[in-house]
């Protein structure tokens, strides 16, 4: 016997009917249709551009990585400004899994290569917005002594809405450069 939260409904979480589980009912739910469509992502992570470039699942994470940094205005193509530095990009490309360590998502990220700034003459100070694990500690101790209801977010693209106090340029995304502008760079 397996444990079954709603015994009366003969349905597991997220309302998948018993008969389409597939495997372990201890492990993840894996229906035929999420089966059908994990053979589709790409289970191997490409090592640099190029490779992304040549497989139509990979090139589709970067263009809706892409369309999040143009949905919330995080950058306008510009003309390369004279005396100011210019950030490279870089793709990373990763590999989502389940508990079960099936693909379920191809993630491509742009990241700017800060390794490059040098403090004191590209930037002052760094910042991160994220939460402190003591706060975190604090908050949840808080919530359970007056036995609050928490509940957890994730917020997909919180590092694109980060407000920046001096303008800032990174080069267009490598695969991704305007053919009418290609000299242009990006303000953010």
């Amino acid at each position: 016997t397996f444990y079954q939260p709603y015994p009366h409904k003969k349905k597991w979480n997220k309302d998948h009917p018993l008969y389409k589980i597939i495997g372990d009912t201890k492990s993840s739910v894996r229906t035929r249709g999420k089966l059908a469509n994990s053979c589709l992502l790409s289970s191997i992570e490409p090592a640099n551009v190029a490779e992304a470039l040549r497989d139509a699942d990979w090139v589709s994470a970067m263009q809706e990585e892409l369309s999040q940094f143009v949905r919330l205005k995080v950058w306008r193509l510009v003309p390369r400004p004279e005396g100011k530095s210019v950030i490279k990009t870089k793709w990373i490309f990763k590999n989502k899994k389940d508990e079960s360590s099936l693909v379920i998502r191809n993630k491509a990220r742009l990241v700017a290569v800060g390794y490059s700034q040098q403090e004191g003459i590209d930037y002052d100070e760094t910042f991160a917005p994220i939460s402190q694990i003591e706060a975190i500690r604090l908050f949840l101790a808080y919530a359970t002594h007056k036995d609050f209801t928490v509940f957890e977010m994730d917020v997909k693209t919180t590092f694109l809405n980060g407000i920046l106090k001096k303008e800032v340029y990174v080069g267009q995304p490598p695969g991704f450069v305007s053919k009418q502008y290609p000299d242009h760079v990006y303000a953010l």
